[in-house]
C-alpha cells in the first residue's frame, strides 16, 4: 500500500499561482566572522551524524526492524480499540518547484472487528468518515454533503473500499489494518534499524526502509506498548522528494467508546451523494490546477 502514495502524490501534483513580494532590507554591522563560525557549528555535527550512520547494502533486510516492525504489528492487532489524535504534512512541489507544506489534524477512534469513526480537518477538508460494519460514509462538513458505501466485512474491507471507489490511496490507514506487518512489508527491498530517538517526548525505536519507489521511516515506543509515534513517506523520485508525514499521540489503547459514535446521522441540511465526493477529500480546491 504505501507504494500507492507515488500515484497519490502525481494526482495532487497542481500548479499553484501566487506572488511572492520580495523586501528589501539592509543588514547592517553584519559580523562576518561570527556568521562563518555559526555555519562551522551547524554543519560540523551534521557531517559527523551522517558519517556514523549505518551503512547497508541494496536489499539487505535488517532483522532487527523486522522483529520491531512484527511487535508493533501484533501489539495493534491484538488491540481491540483505541483513540488516537494525529498530526498530518502533506508536501507539495508547485509547476515552479517551490516546495509547499500542508497541514491538518485528525481524530481516530477505533473498534475491532468492524467500527471506526475518523475526523479530518484540513486547509480545505473537513470531513468525517463513519464505518458501522455495514456502511461507510463519507461527511463532507463544508459542503454539506454525504456519500455511502454498502461495505459489509471489517476494517480492511472498509479501507480497501474506499480506496477502490475514489481512487485515491489512505497512506495513514496503513496502520489501521488488522496485519499492518503484511500491509507496510510488501515491496520492501531493504531496511535498516537506526536506534532510538525521541518523538513528542517519547523513546522511540527508528526504522527505515526502501521500496522501489518510495523510501519510509517509522518511530515506534520503546517498552510494553510498542506504538507508532510517526510515520513518514517519501516519494523519492517525484522532483523535490516531497514527504507525506503522520504524527500520532494522546494513545488511549483502552478507551470507553459509545457504539452510536460508529453510527452516521445525517445532520439536518445535509444532501446525500450518489458516489464519494473526491473533492472533499484533497487539500485543494478547483483554483489550484494539476500540474
Amino acid at each position: 500500500m504505501v507504494r500507492l502514495c507515488l500515484n497519490f502524490y502525481n494526482k495532487i501534483r497542481l500548479s499553484l499561482h501566487y506572488t511572492i513580494f520580495y523586501k528589501n532590507q539592509t543588514l547592517e554591522n553584519l559580523d562576518m566572522k561570527k556568521t562563518q563560525w555559526l555555519w562551522i557549528g551547524l554543519i560540523i555535527p551534521i557531517l559527523i551524524v551522517l558519517t556514523n550512520l549505518p551503512v547497508k547494502s541494496e536489499n539487505i533486510i535488517d532483522t532487527n526492524a523486522t522483529q520491531i516492525l512484527q511487535s508493533m504489528s501484533s501489539y495493534l492487532g491484538e488491540t481491540q480499540a483505541f483513540t488516537v489524535n494525529t498530526d498530518i504534512n502533506l508536501e507539495i512541489v508547485t509547476a515552479n518547484n517551490q516546495k509547499l507544506q500542508f497541514n491538518s489534524f485528525g481524530t481516530i477512534a477505533l473498534a475491532r472487528p468492524d467500527k471506526f469513526h475518523i475526523r479530518r480537518q484540513g486547509v480545505v477538508a473537513d470531513i468525517d468518515f463513519f464505518f458501522d460494519g455495514e456502511t461507510l460514509t463519507l461527511q463532507g462538513n463544508r459542503s454539506n454533503v454525504y456519500a455511502q458505501l454498502n461495505v459489509s466485512g471489517t476494517i480492511d474491507d472498509a479501507i480497501r473500499a474506499f480506496e477502490l471507489e475514489t481512487g485515491i490511496p489512505a497512506p495513514g490507514a496503513d496502520l489501521l489494518f488488522n496485519d499492518v506487518y503484511s500491509i507496510l512489508s510488501e515491496g520492501v527491498e531493504n531496511s535498516v534499524y537506526l536506534g532510538t530517538a525521541y518523538v513528542n517526548g517519547i523513546e522511540c525505536h527508528h526504522l527505515a526502509f526502501r521500496e522501489a519507489d518510495v523510501d519510509w521511516q517509522l518511530w515506534v515506543q520503546v517498552g510494553d506498548t510498542p506504538l507508532p509515534m510517526k510515520y513518514v513517506i517519501t516519494n523519492k523520485w517525484v522532483t523535490a522528494a516531497p514527504q507525506y508525514t503522520i504524527s500520532l499521540r494522546d494513545w488511549n489503547t483502552n478507551p470507553e467508546l459509545d457504539a452510536q459514535q460508529f453510527i452516521f446521522v445525517a445532520p439536518e441540511g445535509f444532501e446525500p451523494l450518489e458516489t464519494i465526493p473526491t473533492d472533499e477529500l484533497e487539500e485543494f480546491q478547483s483554483t489550484q490546477e494539476e500540474r
